[in-house]
């Protein structure tokens, strides 16, 4: 059942090895079935032209033998009387006499269908033969008769061989001697035509299925090539998907093992510090509380509670930074702009950004995505650029949704051979094409240096408004 599935729901190597091979295999079927009907057709014809060519032969010299013939008793047939029956004695017997080959000869019928020659075949003689047909049904007589009577013409019918007592087809050239009511000729068994013919017609057969063999022996190596540079590719994938899967789950356990390292240097260096001036202090305090002196007290109490405050203001601030309340709450709009104020407060550099209210609301993981990468712009410009302006700019269109983030900094260096100027940049990427957005950065160092960060997001990530909850459709983006 799980083969019959993954037959019918191919995966994505299956669907790329059926997307070459398809093609190929219908194109050779194509290719094909063209030349086998050309080939057919065009060998037809020089079938059908090899065996007119071998009847006009056949033809001719059969004519060269009734003219032959002719010209022999020609002397006596010219001056003799209709009903001389010396002459017609004579012309018969001469006829009768030439013989040729194996089965070569002439005859004669009057014109009543009554035989006057035939050596091979002398049963025939003297009999009336008017109304006989061949084996098919081909009247024979009655065609030599009607032909001589005309003049002269050829006739092919089936004929019993004389030599082989066998059946064949023969064909025959007829003239008529008009006084006399003769129809005298010869014919010729053609089975010798009909075999050569045969045998072209079966080396043409045999050659178009060589032709077929051989277009399938190509097709066969074609798809081998095509199945096995798919596999090499296949396999390269896999490695490559593999090095990289390896390569990012290693970058995550970096990234967690920085940002854990990040959270315990804030603790340390900050909260740590100030629980332990907030301690100092209620310590001083208790000690001039225990001597009596309530007026000393006062001053280390408000130093601690001062202190407290700002521990409570750093651990929301950690917080924050871990997953920002009001990007649930308020939008990413609102989440941004308190992202900025704190980037403007904390570094002092100047810090900008417009928005315009969307139409449509991002999806969460959009909002996410688009809150981290600002995050991080905002991270890699206070640690290295160092810039005096800010600008972030996000906006809504017709196709989707675009941020832009720029200052004024010295630019990012790029380094030849290098996949990227930075893990911060790699994550970035990495979270906009899981979106299918795109992420362009243009950076320039010198006199008018500064770096900008476009992103843009595709618009199926913007929910219908019949999506958005009705508690937030008044919130920003």
């Amino acid at each position: 059942m799980h083969r019959l599935r993954s037959l019918i729901r191919p995966n994505y190597a299956q669907k790329i090895s059926l997307l070459a091979t398809l093609p190929l295999v219908l194109a050779v079927a194509a290719i094909a079935a063209l030349v086998a009907y050309q080939a057919r057709t065009l060998a037809e014809r020089e079938i059908q032209a090899l065996e007119r060519q071998l009847l006009q032969a056949k033809k001719a010299e059969l004519r060269n033998y009734v003219t032959q013939a002719r010209n022999g008793f020609a002397h006596i047939y010219g001056p003799a009387a209709p009903d001389d029956a010396e002459a017609k004695t004579r012309v018969a017997q001469m006829l009768a006499a030439m013989i040729y080959g194996q089965d070569g000869f002439f005859f004669v019928y009057d014109y009543e269908g009554k035989n006057l020659v035939s050596p091979r075949q002398t049963e025939f003689i003297n009999r009336n033969w008017e109304g006989l047909t061949d084996s098919k049904g081909v009247p024979v007589v009655d065609e030599f008769i009607r032909l001589a009577r005309q003049g002269a013409g050829w006739h092919s019918f089936m004929w019993e061989k004389p030599s082989t007592g066998e059946e064949a087809q023969m064909v025959a050239y007829v003239v008529g001697l008009q006084d006399w009511r003769w129809a005298v000729g010869t014919g010729v068994f053609i089975d010798d035509v009909l075999a050569s013919v045969a045998a072209a017609r079966a080396e043409t057969q045999a050659r178009v299925r060589r032709t077929f063999l051989y277009i399938g022996a190509i097709a066969l190596a074609a798809l081998l090539i095509v199945f096995g540079s798919g596999m090499v590719i296949n396999i390269r994938e896999r490695r490559l998907a593999d090095a990289k899967l390896k390569e990012l789950t290693q970058r995550v356990f970096d990234a967690q093992e920085e940002e854990r390292g990040r959270v315990a240097r804030e603790l340390h260096d900050g909260i740590s510090q100030i629980l332990v001036g907030v301690r100092y202090a209620l310590d001083n305090a208790r000690r001039r509380l225990a001597r009596g002196d309530h007026e000393g007290a006062e001053p280390p109490l408000d130093k601690g509670i001062d202190n407290l405050g700002s521990a409570i203001s750093e651990v929301r601030r950690i917080s924050r930074d871990l997953r920002p309340g009001v990007l649930d709450d308020l939008g990413l709009g609102p989440a941004l702009k308190s992202l900025t104020d704190d980037f403007r407060e904390r570094t002092g550099i100047a810090t900008d950004f417009t928005t315009v209210v969307f139409r449509n609301r991002l999806d969460q993981n959009s909002k996410i995505a688009l809150y981290r990468i600002a995050q991080e712009a905002l991270t890699n410009i206070e640690r290295h650029s160092g810039a005096t302006h800010v600008s972030i700019d996000l906006r809504g269109h017709k196709k989707g949704a675009t941020m832009r983030i720029s200052d004024n900094g010295r630019g990012i260096r790029s380094t030849p051979g290098r996949p990227g100027p930075g893990l911060g940049l790699r994550n970035m990427q990495e979270r906009i094409e899981q979106l299918d957005g795109n992420l362009r950065i243009l950076s320039s160092r010198g006199a008018q240096s500064g770096t900008v960060i476009e992103v843009s997001l595709p618009l199926s990530h913007l929910l219908p408004p019949q999506e958005e909850p009705a508690s937030k459709r008044k919130a920003l983006p």
